[in-house]
């Protein structure tokens, strides 16, 4: 005789199939909920705010530097040749230096 164990995730918050588990941390304690689609974005937009300001940490507890995305580099260039201040012509700008960059009301 052959057996058949299926295995069904359930909504968390109300109970109806979930379409996945999301894992989240909050003072330092980490947490896994299983939600719909719709109440995994409604977690995500919940907290867009604080994800977007807050520092990514890796598995060891180091910060993980947000990488500026947008940034016309050519312009960062000129300003820092402007304003006295050492970048290469080409590669990575520094995280200080964008910094200042855009302390500047850049």
């Amino acid at each position: 005789m052959a057996q058949r164990t299926v295995v069904e995730f359930t909504d968390d918050i109300n109970g109806k199939p979930a379409a996945e588990t999301v894992t989240f941390a909050l003072d330092g304690k980490t947490y896994e909920i299983d939600v719909t689609e719709k109440n995994a974005a409604k977690l995500r937009q919940a907290f867009e705010p604080y994800t977007e300001g807050a520092r990514r940490l890796t598995k060891t507890g180091r910060t993980i530097r947000k990488v500026s995305a947008g940034v016309d580099t050519a312009a960062v260039r000129a300003w820092a040749a402007s304003n006295g201040i050492e970048v290469s012509a080409r590669g990575r700008i520094s995280s200080t230096v964008l910094e200042q960059y855009h302390a500047a009301g850049n």
